[in-house]
């Protein structure tokens, strides 16, 4: 690399030119490698494509989720896709910032470094890709700075880790930096990975969309096998296009028992050994690990913490309090609030526990063949699985998601959409009772006709044509509803904004 006027380096010079080379092929290839960008792209890879051609409103793009789900592999899509509308090879610039050359180089250094290498203007701005964000010290001052200062650059940058969430002052992102969560894949995702898309007839609100797909009699036939082991497998795209190499029902196992060792290695034992201690000074990750088990054997049930610090013994409620938010800002569980119509009130209440997946479930229990055989087993993964479908949709959204229960009545879902709420619950079985939605619709009017009994075998039925006013959907066409929408909410949320 020629030396211009800029910061001054080290005297390995050409140890941050090979660097260069290296992470951004394209510059002299005119591509994008194909180990690096599989063919099929998530929805992410096309808006943000676009988000970052229009830069309207002018935002920096910061993408945060959990290990493994295709962060890096979106935006190297991304690089390709404006390579393919015509921006220069020359203006995308890609930096690995865990890199440990890297790290020794301030992250302003580095982004003048690369707007040093040619003319660049407001019109004709660097397009900078900045995978592990968050590894480069001060990162959020950094892009403050090169915000404020109005550099010629548009940002789009990655994060799994915990540091993302740690020292971040949340004032530094307000109007210039927005944040995507990349969920781990959806079942329309996973489809189409497949070869096996479905169309989905999307409307205005999922509402809107699981009526449209009623009312158009969406075939959703021969897909339960690919939800199977999509459910088994976990939304990893490594791991589900390895997975789907195996055709053969013998194989399930195999695919099931890989998947958790992969997983435990890779998102279980990183976050919990290395990702949490690193960033919040954890001294004892084995306590966090027991933890992380315990909670994984309450998927799906509300928290009591009390009981779990008395099951645990020798951890306080203030510090396994303090556990669970490292646990879910490493993107490894979340949870949902009990509804109320009131958001004073709701905050005080139980909280009902998911993972983020329920492979990662499966891994820190190190479940083996269970889900296979263990019929209530493959309920809590079916009732996770649903709860991460509607954990993107209103990530996407900023849609609140909530469960709600009082006394002995419960629904398992609720969607708190300000035009369009609508509320799930999830059964076993068409014949599954109603006592919980009945309860709830009397408690909340504004939901009466917008509830829906999701069940495998179900029949596909509006809840405005249902005699008491409860619709009715089968499972596979609804998880393919919800990531239609999903989808939908990226297009407006990056697009349409």
């Amino acid at each position: 690399m020629a030396r211009r006027r800029g910061p001054t380096w080290s005297p390995r010079e050409e140890d941050y030119a090979r660097i260069f080379r290296e992470q951004n092929p394209w510059q002299e290839t005119g591509k994008v490698p194909e180990a690096w960008a599989r063919e099929v792209e998530r929805p992410l890879a096309r808006f943000l494509a676009r988000r970052l051609l229009r830069e309207e409103p002018r935002r920096f793009q910061l993408i945060l989720g959990p290990r493994r789900v295709g962060k890096t592999t979106s935006l190297y899509q991304t690089v390709r896709r404006l390579l393919r509308d015509g921006i220069p090879r020359s203006s995308l610039w890609w930096l690995r910032l865990d890199h440990p050359l890297l790290l020794q180089v301030p992250l302003g250094a580095l982004c003048q470094q690369v707007i040093a290498t040619h003319e660049v203007t407001t019109e004709s701005p660097v397009y900078l890709f900045l995978d592990e964000l968050t590894y480069s010290e001060s990162w959020d001052l950094w892009l403050k700075t090169i915000y404020d200062e109005m550099w010629p650059v548009r940002i789009a940058g990655s994060s799994s880790s915990t540091a993302a969430l740690r020292d971040r002052k949340l004032e530094s992102g307000v109007g210039r930096w927005e944040e995507q969560y990349l969920a781990p894949y959806l079942f329309s995702e996973y489809l189409e990975l497949v070869g096996r898309p479905i169309s989905m007839p999307v409307g205005e609100s999922l509402t809107e969309t699981i009526e449209n797909c009623i009312l158009k009699r969406v075939d959703v036939s021969g897909i339960s096998d690919y939800r199977r082991r999509f459910l088994l497998t976990g939304g990893f795209p490594e791991l589900l296009i390895h997975g789907s190499l195996k055709e053969t029902n013998g194989e399930e196992s195999s695919i099931l028992l890989e998947s958790q060792r992969i997983l435990r290695n890779d998102a279980v034992e990183r976050a919990i050994y290395k990702d949490i201690p690193q960033a919040f000074g954890v001294d004892n990750p084995l306590v966090l690990e027991r933890v992380l088990y315990t909670l994984a054997g309450q998927v799906t049930g509300i928290l009591s913490p009390q009981t779990i610090c008395q099951s645990i013994g020798g951890v306080s409620q203030p510090t396994f309090l303090r556990y669970l938010s490292y646990l879910e800002r490493a993107f490894l569980v979340f949870t949902l609030p009990n509804y109320s119509g009131s958001e004073s009130s709701t905050q005080k209440r139980g909280r009902k526990l998911y993972f983020v997946d329920g492979a990662v479930r499966n891994a820190a229990l190190q479940r083996g063949l269970a889900p296979l055989t263990d019929a209530s087993e493959m309920g809590l993964l079916i009732e996770n699985m649903v709860a991460g479908h509607l954990r993107a949709l209103g990530e996407g959204s900023q849609t609140r998601l909530y469960y709600w229960r009082d006394r002995h009545e419960e629904i398992d879902f609720v969607y708190d959409h300000p035009e369009s709420p609508i509320a799930f619950e999830i059964g076993t079985s068409p014949g599954h009772h109603h006592r919980g939605i009945i309860a709830f619709t009397s408690r909340f009017p504004r939901f009466e006709g917008r509830c829906y009994m999701v069940s495998f075998g179900a029949d596909a039925v509006r809840a405005q044509d249902s005699w008491n006013k409860i619709g009715t959907i089968p499972l596979d066409l609804f998880l393919l509803a919800v990531g239609a929408q999903a989808e939908r909410e990226l297009e407006r949320r990056l697009i349409s904004a």
